[in-house]
């Protein structure tokens, strides 16, 4: 497949620019609800202001130059402007530790850091290297470094952009790292662009609107937001704050929507919590009352404009989809990896199979190992791991095929169903395999856990650790709901979802965990994946006695 420089990213804004300069680009919410909206004409003269700055630094050229922080449309002209001024961004999650941020930005090698919202300004610049230079972007907190009003105040707009070359390395991003060290993912330019060069199945229109608020340091959210965004020219929307997603959701009210398995849940969590879900099955069951109900959960949602819903970052449980695809959205999903920039498979509206997650997109192919390894060569595939070509040489084939360490299966008509990782196999007593995300899945369903990990290894049979329903915690809390009303509930749940496993997979208990699992607290990656290390290192030592207590259901 051919990329030619008009396609690049940096040369897609360039043509915004000048095609549709006044057109709203990007919208900042802010303040407790204002908002700030930037055209083509105006991002761009910001950007190359910023580019010119950088230029005038005398850098070495192709120099890394990292950026921190919350989205926000001052970080997608951050990273335009290291493009426009011949350089390599390296994004950095918002919620690194000192440790982790110090050691990858001495790895990539970074001359510069652009710093942006942030809830741990301290934290994280403890890990920056002594005299390394700072720009401080719009709502970042106060780094007392050069500020981006500054930087647009004392530069000229770069007049030439220069040519980038489909080939050279444009970004470094950093894996979330949920077993070991984040290694380097190289992406070139054409890498960065490939499915939308390639993908011709998706019909995105520049009138479509898009909210971006997963980690615009992970590859799902820097394809889906940031390069659909920039190369059909979108209108892309920034949520304030955790607590203000609803209103900017709303605000929004985006016609493609991207998100993860554990917030596709909580949205279902908060539905069921107005409306149980035996009263909503019934009014989804009356043919007039149906569109009513159907049109005003999801206009509460802030979703009924959506054109094109994907879940990614991990399985979704086939009920959840299910449940999304009566109310009248059509939940699809997707599948790929920093490694090929997140271009590998997607369901389809017309032959979507609830729990896979589709065919191989145009230019991809896919095969499965001996073991049952997915196997996927990719247009969006990486240049390597930076710095580290003998990594590099364990996860690509000779034949440059990614070895993704996901187990999977093919149907008859070539749709991929995930069935785990395997390295996050284990096995029992007995000497039998389990693979846990799919029991996760069937125990995620239920409402009744918002997180869940199924371990046990070595012991006869496996059993699972889960955080309760947000809305749960809340009600037992305040003394709406007794412990034990809630033990029924979970044993009832065990022997259901008992009854659909295999003997050998069969759990013995659930644990309920005290601690609620998030990124800050390291049970989560960036990207809302589990850290399986620090869970058994937190409760693997009950474990002995949580079996021998002979309980199916344990309270921590």
């Amino acid at each position: 497949m051919r990329i030619s420089v008009d396609d690049l990213l940096l040369a897609r804004a360039a043509h915004w620019e000048t095609s549709a300069p006044d057109r709203v680009f990007l919208t900042q919410a802010h303040n407790g609800g204002k908002t700030t909206d930037y055209t083509w004409r105006q991002t761009m003269d910001q950007v190359r202001r910023v580019a010119r700055h950088l230029a005038d630094l005398n850098l070495p050229p192709r120099s890394q130059i990292a950026i921190v922080g919350k989205n926000s449309a001052h970080w997608i002209m951050a990273d335009l402007a290291i493009w426009m001024a011949g350089h390599v961004s390296v994004p950095l999650y918002a919620t690194l530790s000192s440790q982790t941020a110090r050691s990858i930005l001495e790895h990539s090698e970074s001359r510069l850091l652009f710093v942006g919202k942030l809830d741990d300004w301290p934290g994280i610049k403890a890990g920056v290297p002594a005299g390394m230079p700072v720009i401080e972007l719009p709502l970042a907190p106060d780094t007392g470094a050069l500020k981006w009003q500054d930087v647009l105040a004392r530069s000229a707009p770069l007049a030439q952009i220069p040519q980038r070359d489909p080939d050279e390395l444009a970004t470094i991003i950093y894996t979330s790292g949920t077993t070991g060290s984040p290694k380097g993912v190289m992406l070139s330019f054409a890498g960065m662009v490939a499915a939308m060069v390639a993908d011709t199945v998706l019909d995105v229109r520049t009138s479509d609107r898009y909210l971006s608020y997963l980690p615009l340091a992970h590859s799902y959210e820097r394809y889906a937001g940031e390069g659909i965004g920039i190369f059909f020219g979108l209108h892309l929307y920034f949520a304030e704050s955790l607590e203000s997603f609803m209103q900017d959701l709303q605000r929004a009210r985006p016609t493609l929507f991207c998100s993860v398995p554990r917030l596709w849940m909580k949205f279902q969590s908060g539905v069921h919590a107005k409306m149980p879900p035996q009263k909503l099955k019934t009014l989804l069951s009356i043919p007039i009352v149906s569109r009513l109900v159907r049109r005003k959960i999801l206009a509460g949602l802030g979703l009924d404009q959506v054109r094109y819903a994907f879940s990614g970052a991990a399985p979704l449980a086939p009920d959840v989809i299910d449940w999304y695809r009566r109310l009248g959205l059509e939940l699809l999903e997707g599948y790929g990896m920093s490694e090929n920039h997140s271009y590998s498979h997607a369901s389809e509206s017309a032959d979507a199979r609830s729990g896979y997650v589709g065919r191989s997109r145009p230019g991809v192919e896919t095969r499965l190992s001996e073991d049952g390894e997915v196997l996927v060569k990719s247009p969006g595939m990486m240049m390597g791991y930076f710095k580290a070509p003998e990594l590099t040489a364990e996860v690509v084939t000779a034949d440059g095929f990614l070895r993704t360490g996901d187990r999977g299966e093919l149907d008859a008509q070539g749709r991929l169903r995930i069935t785990g990782r395997i390295k996050e196999l284990f096995k029992t007593s007995k000497g039998r395999y389990v693979a846990p995300a799919p029991i996760e899945n069937q125990l995620l369903s239920s409402g009744l856990l918002d997180q869940c990990s199924v371990t046990g290894s070595g012991f006869p049979q496996p059993h699972a650790v889960g955080v309760l329903a947000e809305n749960l915690r809340g009600l037992l809390d305040a003394g709406r709901v007794q412990q034990a009303e809630l033990t029924q509930k979970l044993q009832a749940l065990l022997d259901e979802v008992n009854r659909k496993l295999e003997s050998h997979e069969r759990l013995q208990f659930i644990a309920v965990a005290r601690d609620v699992w998030a990124i800050e607290n390291e049970f989560l990656t960036p990207t809302m994946k589990l850290r399986r290390a620090r869970i058994e290192e937190r409760y693997g030592p009950f474990a002995q006695g949580w079996y021998a207590a002979g309980q199916s259901v344990v309270w921590e």
